[in-house]
């Protein structure tokens, strides 16, 4: 019943839009994946072959443009205010949407994915930073919590809409849904802590070149990349990964990316109360990343899986890296009011943006080594970066979120106490 308590308390209108936001952010990143070989074949793309090297083309596309996108939102978000970010982006990335639907050929696809994904990079960064600078800090878990686990639904939604509707039409309903929900924005309120903050240093995203905090935001970088490895390779390349594992039964990236998007949903949800529960982001994370490393050796090297059990070890690699509240939390922590909107933004965005470098270390190491070896030698180098990072950061769970970032020393560990702008 306390648990239930504290969950309604967090639960306004600020937690709810920002969860509805990063469900349909999700939804349409997710989408692609689910509906690459339908749409490309109806393109006139029928090689198989090709539609692996055609839609690795334009699943890069998509992360080059919301690594671009990050860095543009997240100055824009500690300059001009989180909602107005959460605004301006939703309405790119729906509009780009639309324009999906209408691709004509490869390159059309392309420059849609590329200008959706510019779109989709402002959305969690700015919602995980209003969320945070809106609750208080023994709470604030749970507001990402809930904002993070909201938005892997859409992952879920995804997965089914685009396997029982045609894709064009897939496309049109997510873009609709982000345009329909721009209304529910302007009921929301700008962050408080974003307002009283008057440092001239703000919107200077060259403080995180600055002492030591490039060091310690690449760390929060490598710590998501296992996310987007699982994600954009052992769940979007399911097919080609078990055909070279010679599976028993026939594996669909749609179903792949069912089951281990609901596994993110749940994962998500554990990984957030698991660290309430520890009162600690690294020690949460550390135990995901080992649990993931681990499945992700059992799907690429235990020989006679038949496809249940593929969609079995998808659900449960979906729960071991379904830590990505906990990541952008942690992230948003590490950093002071005038740059936090900018960490937020790009860190999400960067991580997603790996899976481009991922999926193409993955398709250079695929034609001198088995698809398999290719995917577990890819992986195995993301896991082991990222344990690695988690190493040189900071515990925040405590921190209180009331300072800025000044001169060439990064913000005094957690500084317990407020710092005066």
């Amino acid at each position: 019943m306390k648990f239930l308590r504290e969950l309604r308390s967090v639960l306004n209108l600020t937690v709810l839009v920002a969860g509805l936001g990063y469900f349909v952010d999700l939804f349409d990143i997710t989408l692609f994946g689910v509906l690459r070989v339908a749409s490309l074949k109806d393109i006139g793309i029928t090689d198989p072959a090709e539609i692996l090297s055609k839609g690795i083309l334009i699943y890069n596309c998509q992360m080059v443009g919301m690594m671009v996108g990050g860095i543009l939102w997240g100055v824009l978000a500690d300059k001009k205010g989180r909602l107005s970010v959460m605004f301006g982006s939703i309405l790119l990335y729906s509009f780009a949407n639309l324009g999906n639907a209408f691709a004509w050929d490869v390159t059309s696809y392309a420059v849609f994915r590329f200008l959706g994904g510019v779109g989709l990079a402002g959305e969690l960064g700015a919602a995980i930073t209003l969320v945070a600078e809106s609750l208080p800090k023994e709470k604030r878990g749970l507001g990402t919590t809930i904002v993070a686990t909201l938005g892997m639904l859409g992952i879920v939604a995804a997965a089914f809409v685009g396997q029982h509707l045609s894709w064009k039409t897939a496309y049109l309903t997510g873009g609709f849904m982000g345009l329909a929900l721009l209304f529910a924005r302007f009921k929301v309120s700008e962050s408080e802590l974003f307002q009283k903050k008057t440092d001239p240093a703000r919107a200077n995203p060259l403080l995180l070149l600055q002492g030591g905090r490039f060091v310690k935001y690449i760390c929060c970088i490598l710590i998501g990349v296992p996310i987007y490895f699982t994600t954009g390779i052992l769940f979007t390349f399911a097919p080609e990964l078990t055909a070279g594992l010679n599976v028993q039964g026939a594996v669909t990236a749609g179903n792949a990316i069912l089951y281990g998007s609901i596994g993110l949903t749940v994962g998500d949800l554990l990984a957030g109360l698991f660290s309430q529960w520890l009162k600690s982001r690294k020690r949460a994370v550390g135990v995901n990343l080992v649990g993931g490393f681990l499945l992700m050796l059992v799907y690429g090297l235990v020989p006679g899986l038949t496809s249940t059990m593929v969609y079995g070890l998808s659900f449960c690699i979906g729960i071991m890296v379904g830590y990505w509240a906990v990541l952008v939390t942690m992230a948003a922590e590490q950093f002071g009011t005038n740059i936090r909107g900018t960490v937020a933004t790009t860190v999400p965005n960067f991580v997603r943006g790996s899976a481009a470098i991922a999926a193409s270390g993955f398709a250079w190491l695929k034609g001198s080594v088995s698809v398999p070896t290719a995917a577990i030698t890819v992986g195995s180098i993301c896991f082991g970066l990222a344990l690695l990072a988690l190493t040189r950061i900071e515990e925040t769970f405590h921190r209180d979120l009331d300072f800025t970032e000044s001169g060439t020393e990064p913000a005094p560990e957690a500084s317990q106490t407020s710092r005066a702008s």
